[in-house]
């Protein structure tokens, strides 16, 4: 393999569908520089191997929403991702006349043990990392959201009591303006 797959390079190519991250099969298959239809041969010939959980088709509304907001990515034969504005079609990926494939986690890694070569066994070790580097992030994500809200309580507390003394000093202000107001000096009735 002649370009070094990492984690930048795979990481637009990963979906969050049906609660799971996948990857579609065009997109795998873009990877291993072998065609879709081989691709999709290849684990239909092996479809034991491959339960709901680890790949599943997507619906006419999950293609199309996917397809919609992605970002044209476009893989050279050689593994790299180009990116295409230019890129438009009415069908499905460029005329594709059938639903795509999204593979799971364990659906990329059980594409290991059917496509039995180098660039596989390579570009598999390099979705593996990705996904382990994606799992890590939203951790971290999940982690910074819990910090952020635990602040926020404890500082909705503390302003909670600012807010108070601030009312008690308006209603203070509010009631010394009520009363009748004492003049200095000599008055003449």
């Amino acid at each position: 393999m002649s370009t070094v797959l990492t984690p930048v390079h795979i990481a637009p190519l990963v979906h969050f569908l049906r609660h799971e991250k996948v990857i579609l099969d065009a997109d795998l298959a873009g990877l291993y520089g072998v065609e879709v239809r081989t691709l999709n041969q290849t684990v239909k010939r092996n479809a034991d191997r491959f339960p709901e959980d680890f790949m599943f088709k997507l619906s006419r509304e999950e293609a199309e929403e996917v397809l919609r907001l992605r970002s044209q990515n476009v893989i050279s034969k050689r593994g790299k991702v180009l990116r295409s504005q230019s890129v438009t079609s009415k069908n499905l990926r460029g005329g594709r006349r059938y639903l795509p494939y999204a593979f799971t986690e364990q659906g990329v890694a059980m594409l290991s043990s059917v496509l039995r070569s180098p660039r596989a066994v390579e570009v598999n070790i390099a979705i593996m990392r990705t996904f382990v580097q994606l799992r890590r992030l939203m951790d971290c994500n999940r982690d910074l959201a819990r910090k952020i809200e635990a602040m926020e309580q404890k500082y909705d507390e503390q302003f909670a009591d600012v807010f108070e003394a601030i009312r008690l000093l308006i209603a203070e202000d509010d009631a010394a303006k009520a009363q009748p107001k004492r003049h200095i000096g000599f008055h003449h009735d």
